[in-house]
């Protein structure tokens, strides 16, 4: 017996006919037939069972039930005459005798149809998200989101990695997002933040001994939400390993991915190891984006150089790069509207021409490239029938990464859609020029370690190399042209750490003031470490197949950074914020 009751909505079967049993549930649904004959739809979070109402005095009682109550059913299981081979308990229905009212609904009218919740607008579900999580398909991505985590949790457990949670209150730091910072009652004028990750705490725990660190780790950044990424917090597979290169950490990520993926994805073919590696200059150069989908098979090639005479103006003096794209059977009006989407999302003209049936070079920019036929059908390999599209100028890669995810997908033959297919990417920049600021600032993470190690950056630092040109042992997992994390081989010594941050204008004093936990734990021998945090939430949303990352949080925020079924953020009282030392000031009108 289950609590209150004898089995669960999803259970009954032909073999329970003739049993006496006791269901629960919220009743999803009634159609009267007659004066004193319903079908009743009694849901719980296993399933659904029929409940067939025959008498006066049950009809009585179901009649002044709204929908969405919680109610007890006791009575008789038996085979139904017309049965239902969608439904797990479709076999059998259940006579009631007894039905009791356990939680009343009092509203006669939903926000929205429970079963049809995802087509409601997302205010309205956020507001009443509970409703929303009645319904079976959207707590189906909850139910795989706990799956994955376990699957995870225990996968890495049987890696010798050892679960240690890191503190949430902690200090702000001073790269990366915008902290969330919380006053300090006791120490009036301070704040601690809540930690944008783990970082600096498993990096600790490697110079503490500790030999594999993970954990499911909730990581709070202030910043705008997208598709891909909430708002506010999120979660990520964080782990680090000690005495240990990029190498080891890919190995343990080769071995732990891809059986989750490829037994709880929409997918069930996941890349085996090794991933490809694709360095970051590469990525740009060949598929235009530093999170290629490799499911694609189209590529990008620089024909510059047959252009440098031309009379067409948006080629003048521009990088240009073009993708062939075999075997096109769109129309005029579909490549446009194509391309007019691939101009929306980038914010970059594009261009177009074709190589028709009979060999000619047809629509578009056509005859601007009459003049170089043979070289362009050679450099790009064109074959009958084959779309180009191209993009020029300081941003023509951006272009060129869009227009291969939208063309690849919706050309047949050129995607492979039911398939996980991850790489890497490698050598990131250390170094990137600040489109704010203008000066030299750490393109990514500053505590990886420089290719080359100290000797690189000593000659940065007299000027004999360009800043610009030092990569770092950084690396991003990418699966479906969708990046899952970055990671990276730290740097763990103390003078090779002051030199990466003096070319950044920050001097030894700036470092220990800024990490000095981090800075002193270095000092007293620190390992060599490697790390990564794959994002959960991202994963678990290509898992389920779903656009909106909303989709498989439970309580997300909406796009505004606003939990609108709490009502948060909201305002507190005067004494609460007089207890912390803090008074608003209002901007004026």
């Amino acid at each position: 017996m289950m609590q209150s009751r004898t089995h669960t909505c999803g259970q009954l079967r032909l073999e329970n006919a003739g049993e006496k049993v006791t269901l629960v549930g919220w009743m999803e649904n009634v159609r009267v037939v007659g004066s004193n004959f319903a079908f009743v739809v009694l849901r719980d979070f296993y399933g659904t069972t029929q409940i067939v109402v025959e008498t006066e005095d049950m009809m009585n009682i179901i009649k002044s039930i709204n929908k969405e109550s919680t109610i007890s059913v006791t009575g008789t299981v038996r085979e139904r005459d017309s049965k239902n081979p969608k439904q797990a308990t479709g076999d059998v229905e259940v006579v009631p005798e007894k039905i009791e009212i356990l939680g009343r609904c009092r509203y006669n009218e939903l926000p929205f149809e429970i079963n049809r919740s995802r087509e409601a607008d997302e205010t309205q579900r956020l507001k009443y998200r509970y409703l929303d999580l009645r319904n079976p398909a959207v707590k189906q991505n909850i139910i795989l989101r706990c799956q994955v985590i376990a699957a995870l949790r225990k996968s890495m457990m049987e890696h010798d990695f050892l679960e240690i949670t890191t503190p949430i209150l902690t200090a702000s730091s001073p790269e990366g997002a915008r902290d969330y910072l919380v006053p300090a009652r006791k120490h009036p004028g301070k704040f601690y933040a809540l930690p944008q990750a783990p970082q600096q705490f498993k990096q600790l725990l490697m110079t503490s001994g500790f030999d594999r660190y993970f954990q499911i780790a909730p990581c709070f950044r202030d910043e705008d939400a997208r598709g891909d990424r909430s708002p506010g917090e999120f979660y990520q597979l964080d782990m680090e390993m000690a005495f240990a290169a990029q190498d080891d950490v890919f190995s343990v990520i080769e071995d732990v991915f891809p059986p989750i993926f490829a037994k709880y994805g929409k997918y069930n073919i996941a890349s085996s190891a090794p991933f490809k590696r694709i360095g970051y200059v590469d990525a740009l150069e060949t598929y235009g984006s530093d999170k290629p989908d490799l499911r694609i098979d189209l590529t990008s090639k620089t024909i510059t150089d047959l252009f440098g005479d031309t009379e067409f103006e948006p080629f003048k003096g521009q990088t240009v790069k073009a993708v062939p794209i075999s075997d096109c059977k769109l129309t005029r009006k579909q490549i446009e509207k194509l391309l007019t989407d691939c101009e929306v999302q980038s914010g970059v003209k594009g261009y177009w021409f074709k190589m028709d049936e009979n060999g000619e070079l047809a629509g578009g920019i056509a005859k601007f490239v009459q003049g170089k036929k043979d070289e362009v059908i050679e450099r790009l390999g064109l074959k009958a029938n084959t779309l180009v599209v191209v993009a020029a100028g300081a941003q023509a890669t951006k272009m060129i990464g869009v227009m291969i995810k939208t063309f690849g997908a919706n050309v047949e033959g050129h995607m492979d859609k039911e398939r996980y297919e991850f790489c890497w990417i490698v050598d990131f920049p250390m170094y990137e020029i600040g489109e704010e600021s203008g000066e030299l600032e750490f393109c990514h993470n500053p505590f990886s370690m420089p290719g080359g190690g100290v000797e690189t950056l000593d000659k940065a630092i007299r000027g004999e190399i360009d800043p610009l040109s030092i990569t770092a042992q950084q690396y991003d997992l990418v699966c479906n042209g969708v990046e899952l994390s970055s990671g990276a081989v730290r740097n763990h010594d103390p003078e090779i750490m002051i030199k990466a941050f003096q070319l950044v204008r920050l001097g030894e004093d700036d470092v220990k003031s800024k990490f000095p936990a981090m800075y002193n734990a270095f000092c007293y021998g620190a390992p060599p470490h490697a790390g990564i945090a794959p994002g959960v939430d991202r994963m678990v949303m290509l898992l389920a197949g779903e656009d909106c990352i909303r989709e498989i949080i439970p309580f997300p925020m909406n796009k505004n950074a606003q939990d609108i079924l709490m009502g948060a953020p909201s305002e507190v009282t005067q004494k609460q914020l007089d207890e912390l030392h803090i008074a608003i000031t209002a901007k004026e009108e």
